[in-house]
């Protein structure tokens, strides 16, 4: 069997849906599992929903939910005509009436709890997936609509929840694998899950590719597929540079890499379900009905270029921590980590030097708490509007002048560099930029590293000999890095 998902943009309409079913239709011999997103933009509107209730703006609130509601009956009245609509509406009604309810609630109280926005955000993949199931099946696919929650367990932690595998895979055979032997096609609602008591749980925004491989890793799937609105994994963010090229085969290590560090086409974490069971995975365009997209493996053959690709991850955050004079060193590195732990702290790149230590993390996601508690024990400082710019390419390992090529051609986009890496994996170069400086370094490094697929790029030396300066002293200290929990944790660091 398969498992295909299909993301909000390949389900944003009538029109979208149809070409869906189309493409499931030609895959209905491999016993093919569906998993859907919300509608385009609900999520999105479901959060807003949510922040005007609590603040006690019912109206603005029910009226986003009003629109909401008619752009789903008028969904479904299109791909279902008027009596089968007929028959469907009660379904969506069941789901919006709740929804309404929980809405008037939230005005009520004003208070929106984790627990609450799970609720809240589960009904956008509950609607898309119904209407979907109903499409299918008068399209003559033998579909039948399967509740997420029914068959995903996780832990507790909403808004963030970690499924626990062993009883989704119990769960899952019970549910779904005798839908499977009758040649039944399930729909489910991706990103949405539950305890094991039942509490409804969310996987996090873009987990509907993670619920896809959790289901896949559980039925043991022959394949993975993640039908989105590109060609697959591409060279770069063609919005960025429009030389960008598809991947046509890509390792689990580089694309899980690729992932963390930017590249939206994935969900960072989507991939480790299907690395445990060795499930092959492929990244499809679903307006292409004869897309090859990108195909991810346990290992890729070799690329003809030195990487694989450029990712770029855009609002991040450096936090510089310099430590007390007379401090020990090891308390004070001690008192840091402790800190991020408390706090639950994500954080993406480590640089550490004697007596201070820098960190970067997501902007939106750095707790004010965190930076108050620090401030405790030493003196920091907080830079924003940061990016993280990642090269990715398992042969680079052992190849030396790959850094220099990397920096000099940086230097020639006159960028100013801000911290350095290259990951304990062995498999990325990773530096922090200016947020404003993404576009012309990430064009600059395409040009160089994938000449093949550039067309209009000039690459012009700095006539002055200009490089980009590292540091004051142009020298790179000792750094670490703690980009995930089996990576090690030294590489090099340089601070402004």
């Amino acid at each position: 069997m398969i498992v295909m998902k299909f993301g909000g943009t390949s389900v944003e309409s009538a029109e979208a849906i149809e070409r869906v079913a189309q493409i499931v239709a030609s895959r209905r011999e491999k016993l093919p599992l569906v998993v859907v997103s919300a509608m385009a933009k609900v999520t999105d509107q479901l959060v807003t929903m949510g922040q005007l209730a609590a603040s006690g703006d019912s109206d603005a609130s029910l009226q986003l939910f009003q629109a909401m509601r008619e752009r789903h009956f008028s969904t479904a009245k299109s791909l279902l005509g008027e009596k089968r609509g007929a028959s469907m509406a009660p379904k969506l009604e069941t789901h919006l009436s709740e929804l309404e309810n929980f809405l008037r609630g939230l005005a009520a109280v004003r208070e929106l709890t984790p627990r609450g926005s799970d609720y809240l955000l589960s009904f956008g993949e509950l609607l898309s997936s119904l209407i979907v199931a109903d499409a299918f099946t008068i399209r003559g696919l033998n579909a039948v609509w399967v509740d997420s929650r029914a068959c995903v367990v996780t832990d507790a932690k909403h808004t963030r929840a970690i499924p626990r595998m062993s009883e989704t895979r119990e769960k899952s055979k019970k549910k779904i694998a005798p839908l499977l032997l009758k040649k039944r096609i399930p729909v489910m609602g991706g990103f949405i899950a539950a305890t094991a008591e039942g509490v409804p749980t969310t996987l996090g925004r873009g987990g509907s590719d993670y619920s896809a491989a959790i289901i896949g890793a559980a039925l043991d799937a022959d394949r993975i597929e993640i039908w989105t609105d590109v060609e697959g994994m591409m060279t770069t963010d063609p919005r960025l540079c429009p030389e960008a090229k598809t991947i046509k085969q890509i390792s689990f290590n580089e694309a899980a890499e690729l992932a963390y560090f930017g590249a939206k086409v994935l969900h960072p974490a989507t991939l480790l379900p299907a690395i445990h069971k060795n499930i092959p995975v492929y990244v499809l365009n679903s307006k292409n009905l004869k897309s090859t997209g990108t195909e991810i493996t346990a290992q890729a053959p070799r690329s003809r270029d030195v990487f694989r690709a450029i990712t770029a991850k855009t609002g991040v955050s450096i936090i510089n921590v310099v430590a007390s004079r007379g401090i020990m060193v090891h308390g004070f590195l001690r008192s840091v980590f402790e800190a991020l732990d408390r706090h639950s702290t994500s954080v993406d790149i480590v640089a550490i030097s004697e007596v201070s230590m820098s960190f970067t993390m997501d902007s939106k996601r750095l707790p004010k708490a965190l930076l108050a508690e620090l401030e405790e024990i030493a003196d920091v400082t907080c830079d924003d509007k940061q990016a993280i710019v990642c090269l990715v390419g398992e042969d680079i390992h052992g190849k030396p002048g790959i850094a220099a090529s990397v920096f000099n051609t940086i230097a020639d986009a006159e960028v100013n560099i801000r911290m350095i890496s290259q990951g304990a994996s062995e498999i990325n170069i990773s530096f922090v930029i200016q947020e404003s400086d993404v576009p012309k370094a990430v064009r600059h490094l395409h040009a160089q590293f994938f000449p093949a697929a550039a067309k209009s790029l000039v690459h012009k030396k700095n006539g002055s000999g200009k490089r980009a300066r590292v540091n004051g002293r142009g020298s790179l200290p000792q750094r670490a890095r703690a980009a995930s929990a089996s990576a090690a944790t030294v590489v090099e660091l340089a601070q402004d």
